[in-house]
């Protein structure tokens, strides 16, 4: 089947079928329902790379994450496909795996797609990932992460200021021996354990034995391990927890009910990213909450403006965290 035949079935020009595939903006509802209909009727798939040599413009928009497999990329990437879609853009999606050459491979296949623009996790590429993404041309936001010198442009938030204020946090509410849990220990993870010591050494409080990570995958059940794991390593003297993700938290959360912990009595709990079933479990789980759907759609918005022709003013956003304070680390049950 050829555009010709759609063109014919819908009793349209060629050229119109053409606008409906590649500008649907500028063809009313009723013009792209009934090519729609004939494009159904007979099974057309639009040949995108030759669209793309015809007008220089392949329509598609090149995501890198990391993980599939982690909910916390879930918001970002419905901020992206919130933007993206309605603007006619198609999102070409990959998985890293959390491997910096893996992302280098992914990123050379991506490229070979001729995305029009790029949004990719983290500022810890490769330096030939860097050096394509550099020749590309193309317009780059670097997402998750406040990073010190972007590629282009760059939308984060700084992950060990966020674990630093969080320990300030509890140091300030009465919490001593405060331990950090922490899996696979990607560059964001091992930012947010640099910041817990960090708020630890400022108050001279001392975290030998606190600290137990693994390079493992995050998981809930993981996170049980790693609790027993540091009340072995503390002596049973850890008051608190940071986990690194929520993840992480919640598994320590279900292994203190497990082994008749009081949470937060005897011991206080916060997590990472305060996904949705951070306020729904008994205790309720503090966490540190990120604007991930803003930090997809802003992405997003960026590219498009730069591809629309218009300049950038801000290339580097710092989209902000709150810190959620809720019943695992209520100081009011805690005394």
């Amino acid at each position: 089947m050829t555009l010709a035949d759609v063109a014919e079935t819908a009793g349209v020009s060629a050229i119109t079928v053409s606008r409906v595939i590649n500008q649907p903006d500028k063809v009313s509802a009723s013009m792209r329902d009934k090519v729609q209909k004939a494009i159904d009727k007979l099974g057309y798939i639009p040949n995108r790379s030759a669209s793309a040599l015809a007008s220089a413009r392949s329509g598609v928009l090149g995501v890198v994450i990391p993980s599939l497999s982690n909910a916390v990329f879930n918001d970002v990437l419905r901020g992206i496909y919130d933007v993206a879609g309605p603007a006619g853009y198609q999102v070409l999606l990959v998985d890293t795996h959390y491997s910096p050459m893996e992302e280098e491979r992914m990123v050379r296949t991506l490229l070979s797609q001729a995305p029009e623009a790029m949004i990719i996790t983290g500022g810890d590429q490769t330096q030939h990932t860097r050096k394509m993404l550099v020749k590309s041309g193309v317009p780059i936001v670097q997402v998750m992460e406040t990073v010190e010198s972007p590629i282009d442009m760059n939308v984060g938030f700084s992950h060990r200021q966020a674990g630093y204020d969080l320990v300030t946090r509890l140091l300030a509410n009465g919490f001593d021996r405060i331990g950090f849990l922490g899996a696979r220990m990607d560059p964001r993870a091992q930012q947010r354990m640099l910041g817990y010591k960090q708020a630890m050494d400022t108050a001279g409080r001392n975290y030998d034995g606190l600290i137990v990570t693994t390079p493992k995958p995050s998981s809930i059940a993981m996170g049980g391990e790693l609790l027993r794991s540091v009340m072995s390593s503390s002596n049973g003297v850890c008051d608190a927890l940071f986990a690194c993700n929520d993840d992480l938290a919640l598994g320590a959360l279900f292994e203190c009910q497990r082994m008749n912990i009081s949470v937060p009595g005897d011991m206080a709990i916060c997590g990472f990213n305060d996904i949705e079933t951070a306020a729904l479990v008994n205790p309720s789980l503090s966490s540190v909450h990120v604007p991930r759907y803003e930090m997809g759609v802003t992405a997003t918005e960026m590219v498009l403006k730069v591809l629309a022709g218009n300049e950038v003013e801000n290339k580097k956003i710092d989209i902000g965290y709150t810190i959620q304070m809720r019943q695992s680390t209520s100081t009011d049950i805690h005394w």
